[in-house]
Order: structure tokens, then C-alpha cells, then sequence
């Protein structure tokens, strides 16, 4: 299949970045944007094809992934109606926040539909998206969507589009989580002494190792927390104080505030 970028910023980036880097042919893979730079850009470091306008786009391409910001989507939608109509291409957002019922109303509706949430770490090749389809979708374009989102990283497919909200809170927003987790503990380093970027280096690659131990494990994340949690240790010192200021409690009730916040707006972005 033929794939189209309609928004060329950096998540429409890193993807077309992972698909090359995976094998995909550069010359099936089609971009449009109104920076004609940053259009540039993606042709020179991946050796894909550019167009002119939307239209042309659509015309060329069996997919096409809208990853233009959500508030600039009902006027995309207003301006490609006509060609996704003719053409009966399949439409992927990943637009956070707008349900696929507004968007495919937006475009004429019956057209076979994805929506994505993918996150940040894309950008490396580590992300990790949730998507839903609708029931136009047929498998073989299910199959695409996920080799499209697990060329830079993960994908999981969820049974109901309301889940994207869950989706939101645990993947969508979570890279800003283990920020804000890694500053606290880079000041707590320096404040013990450290220098910056030593409490920097050993925080970035104790959060690396951390995460490649459960990857490469079947064992639940409170299984291996016990193992390197010694009876009367420093390790359950530290454990300790995060049970003693309900560090848990914390966790769940940011997670339900992000996951609110993401229903709010979809009501909000519908209007």
C-alpha cells in the first residue's frame, strides 16, 4: 500500500522515518504540508515523494495519515472531502482528542477510519500507540495501520474508541510522567551531592535499565521491585517513604485526571 502524510511535523516525521529505517519503499510514501521547508527536509534525509496540494496526495495514496494539530482538522477535512470520497482511501488520524465519528462526518462519511494515539518516544523508535478502528475498516488495512505504528515502536489495538482515553493516560502522556520522576530524582542526586550530570547519567540509564529488565521479563513489575528491595535495606528505606505518602494513590488519581481531561476536550473539539 501507498501511504500519505497530510502534515509534515515531527511525529509525521518520525514515522516515515521508521518505515524507511524497516524496509518500506520511499517512493510509496508521499508528503504534503504548507512548509514547503519542511517538506524539503523529509525528501532529502528519506528520499520520499512530495506534493503540492492535499488533493494530489490523495489521488496517489491507498492510506493516509491526517497529523495536522486538532483544531486546524475540520477545515482539512472541508478542503479533502471531495477526493477521499473518490478515491475510498483509508484514513488514519492521530489527532488527540477528535473522535472518528466527528472526523468521518467531516469527511462525507462511510469511509473505512483509524484513530491513533501515539506518543512521543516515536520520535526514537521506542513509541508506543493505541488504535481503534471502525467498522469499515477491513483486516488488511488493520494490518497496515499496526505495521505503520510498530515500524517506530508499539502498537495496541483497543475494543472500544472510549478506551483511547485510557490509552491518553497511560502511554499518550506518560513520557511526560517519567520526566517530571527522573527530575525529582537528578535534584535529589545533586542535592546529595552529586553533580548534574552525573545524577543525570546514572537517572537516565537507571531508568533505561529498569525498563529493559521488564521488557526482557514475564515477571509482574511488583516482582521484580521485590527483588532489588532487601528486608531492612536502603532500597525499602526509599519504598517505604513512597507507600508512606501514598506515591500509588498519587499515580492512579494523575492517570484519572489525564484520562478526564482527555474526554472533556474530545466533547470540546466536537462542537
Amino acid at each position: 500500500m501507498k501511504i500519505g502524510f497530510i502534515g509534515a511535523g515531527n511525529m509525521a516525521g518520525a514515522i516515515i522515518g521508521g518505515l524507511v529505517k524497516q524496509g518500506f519503499n520511499p517512493q510509496d510514501i508521499f508528503a504534503s504540508n504548507r512548509n514547503q521547508e519542511k517538506l524539503n527536509n523529509l525528501k532529502d534525509s528519506f528520499g520520499i515523494q512530495i506534493c503540492e496540494n492535499n488533493q494530489d496526495l490523495i489521488a496517489q495514496a491507498d492510506a493516509i495519515v491526517l497529523s495536522v494539530k486538532p483544531q486546524g482538522m475540520k477545515v482539512l477535512c472541508e478542503d479533502i472531502k471531495a477526493s477521499v470520497q473518490k478515491h475510498n482511501n483509508l484514513v488514519i488520524s492521530i489527532a488527540a482528542g477528535l473522535e472518528i465519528s466527528c472526523i468521518e462526518q467531516w469527511l462525507g462519511g462511510n469511509i473505512a477510519m483509524i484513530r491513533c494515539m501515539p506518543n512521543t518516544p516515536s520520535l526514537v523508535q521506542t513509541g508506543a500507540s493505541g488504535l481503534f478502528a471502525n467498522i469499515q475498516t477491513n483486516q488488511t488495512q488493520k494490518d497496515f495501520a499496526q505495521q505503520l505504528f510498530d515500524a517506530v515502536g508499539i502498537s495496541v489495538w483497543v475494543d472500544s474508541e472510549y478506551d483511547i482515553h485510557a490509552v491518553t493516560a497511560i502511554s499518550g502522556s506518560a513520557p511526560a510522567y517519567y520526566f517530571l520522576f527522573m527530575q525529582a530524582m537528578m535534584q535529589a542526586g545533586v542535592k546529595q551531592g552529586l553533580t548534574e550530570q552525573a545524577a543525570r547519567d546514572l537517572t537516565v540509564q537507571s531508568a533505561l535499565g529498569a525498563a529493559k529488565m521488564m521488557k526482557a521479563s514475564d515477571e509482574s513489575a511488583e516482582s521484580l521491585r521485590k527483588k532489588v528491595t532487601s528486608p531492612g535495606g536502603t532500597t525499602q528505606q526509599a519504598i517505604l517513604s513512597f507507600e508512606k505518602n501514598q506515591l500509588l494513590d498519587i499515580v492512579e488519581q494523575a492517570m484519572q485526571a489525564c484520562a478526564d481531561k482527555s474526554v472533556e476536550l474530545s466533547k470540546v473539539l466536537a462542537k
